[in-house]
């Protein structure tokens, strides 16, 4: 009896599928001698886990009983390395960053949300965006964006309900929204504002303007801001068909874009509809910004002095870049707006992230807060708006940003893939699992999938101490432990791996860096905060957000009890 080609075609899946499934426990693999978990679930393995809004304990769980260097059990037997190991780390991101890349299902769904961007090219492709784009969020760039952000800064934080006017050259800035629209809030009565919300429009502003050179308008409350209200669904939605987004390669370039289109247009499932009317919004954004700012620098300088930061915003110079370039040096049109894209999902999901997550342990720890306060009032009552290197130099926030980022990265994990067979080594052998002497090297095989594990390098207790999941601002006031210099972490920033590191680190950390310490030094001058009467829960998503325990909602909400200092 003859079979189909349908029929045989499922014939061949389904045996596929088996064997993948059957595949561990036949065949022995490079990773069979690493120690991990037994896997939860016959086809899932341990995905839903790794990958849970509910994941920390498991991740903890991970660190205390396996260590730096953890095998997975993932999708149909596939066997993956959870990495936290400083030497095994500094091989992935940095001296074989291009052997260990993002890996197709990545790529994939970035380059539907954000087109060709930073997020969604690979090699020499990658390699001559990030060549254009990092001179951009230079030293000298981040001191220039201070004048543009301080006037954003007070929008959130003024201390009564009257409108200062500030002069920008020739430009009048009513500077009281931000802070005006807490300070209405708190003096109408309201036991607790959502300083989650307030913080996402204003980073929104932030990157907005700085970023951009556009406002979005995003501190009006009296109007619903269409753009602010999509991102912020971006990362939990995103989050929610984690699962699906695993097929997604094998479907992204099946027939046209209009057809694709069209299907998915046709789809009836809520979480697919919310995320491709998420997408048209920032896609919609993008556009019309880039064609503002490219009619400005068309008309010349004049126009682009007229225009929200004066010209000195990262677009601005990336476009004037860009015009200046080389040929074979420069980016289409098509890629600039991918990278405004970038831009403000990266600029505003992250940093909305950590800023909440600090105000959120300086209401649980009121005697840092108080003591925090007193620094940046002592400073601001010297020099008024700190210039750069002032703000930056502030010793104790500094201390509070950094423990904030160290143990609670706003992206606690990421997934790279081997694009061909390699050997990776570690800093701290371990204990074979099939009772061989101790493994001190990996050899790889092409497309085997790695978790870094952020959070696991960040709280790891060899190297920061045996109080390393506690948050401990002082740490950073006296000399660091012995071992954290040895470890040689290749992150970017302050011997962590928060922003990651190498050719696809954070581009914009220095940015996130001072955006946050400016909203923090401004906000604490004038309120205190306290900790919410609700259960908030802070979920292990590809982004951590707050949320309310038991609510359904995929929006992020950090309720805090805000008052005026005394």
């Amino acid at each position: 009896m003859s079979l189909s080609v349908p029929q045989a075609a499922a014939l061949s899946l389904l045996s596929y599928v088996i064997w993948r499934l059957l595949r561990p426990f036949i065949v022995k693999t490079p990773l069979s001698s690493i120690p991990g978990p037994p896997r939860d679930s016959w086809w899932k393995g341990n995905f839903h886990q790794v990958f849970d809004r509910h994941g920390w304990e498991f991740h903890q769980m991970l660190a205390d009983k396996y260590g730096s260097v953890v095998k997975l059990n993932m999708l149909f037997g596939d066997e993956q390395l959870y990495v936290a190991d400083p030497l095994a780390l500094h091989h992935i991101v940095v001296k074989d960053q291009y052997i260990y890349e993002e890996p197709d299902q990545f790529i994939s769904t970035n380059s539907l949300i954000f087109g060709t961007s930073l997020l969604s090219t690979l090699g020499e492709h990658h390699r001559k965006q990030r060549k254009m784009l990092n001179p951009v969020f230079s030293l000298k760039h981040m001191r220039d964006l201070i004048p543009i952000f301080y006037p954003i800064a007070h929008e959130v934080t003024v201390p009564s309900l009257r409108f200062y006017v500030l002069a920008v050259t020739n430009r009048t800035m009513f500077c009281a929204k931000f802070r005006d629209v807490i300070a209405r809030q708190v003096r109408s009565g309201a036991e607790e504002i959502n300083v989650m919300k307030w913080m996402s429009r204003a980073a929104l502003e932030y990157i907005g303007q700085g970023g951009l050179g556009y406002t979005f308008e995003a501190l009006d409350d009296s109007v619903p801001n269409k753009y602010s209200e999509a991102i912020k669904l971006l990362g939990p939605t995103n989050f929610k068909l984690f699962l699906h987004r695993q097929f997604l390669p094998y479907f992204a370039n099946i027939g046209p874009a209009f057809l694709r289109r069209k299907v998915l247009e046709w789809m009836p499932f809520e979480k697919l509809q919310t995320m491709r009317q998420v997408v048209d919004v920032m896609e919609e954004t993008s556009e019309e910004i880039y064609r503002k700012k490219k009619l400005a620098l068309e008309k010349g300088d004049e126009a682009v002095l007229n225009q929200v930061g004066r010209g000195k915003d990262i677009m601005s110079i990336l476009l004037k870049a860009n015009l200046e370039a080389n040929e074979e040096d420069r980016l289409p049109e098509s890629e600039l707006i991918g990278q405004m894209s970038v831009f403000i999902f990266a600029g505003h999901d992250t940093t909305t992230s950590a800023v909440s997550r600090i105000l959120d342990q300086l209401a649980l720890h009121p005697d840092v807060q108080d003591k925090l306060r007193a620094e940046v009032r002592a400073a601001r009552a010297a020099q008024g708006d700190l210039p750069y290197d002032v703000l930056m130099g502030l010793p104790y926030l500094d201390a509070v940003c950094r423990e904030t980022l160290r143990v609670f990265p706003p992206v606690p994990q990421v997934v790279r893939t081997t694009r061909r067979d390699v050997v990776l080594p570690l800093l701290y052998p371990l204990p074979a699992a099939d009772g061989r002497p101790e493994v001190r090297e990996i050899p790889l095989k092409n497309n085997t999938g790695i978790v870094i594990s952020i959070i696991g390098a960040n709280r790891s207790k060899r190297i920061w101490g045996e109080d390393a999941g506690e948050w401990k601002p002082e740490r950073w006031l006296k000399p660091l432990p012995e071992s954290v210099e040895k470890a040689h972490m290749p992150g970017a920033y302050a011997s962590m791996m928060t922003f990651s590191g190498g050719g696809r680190g954070c581009i914009g950390f220095k940015f996130a860096e001072m955006e946050m310490k400016m909203v923090l030094s401004i906000l604490l001058e004038t309120f205190v905060f306290s900790p919410s009467s609700k259960d908030v829960f802070w979920a292990m998503s590809f982004l951590q957000s707050p949320v309310i325990k038991g609510s359904t909602s995929l929006a992020p909400e950090l309720p805090l009890k805000v008052s005026f200092v005394e």
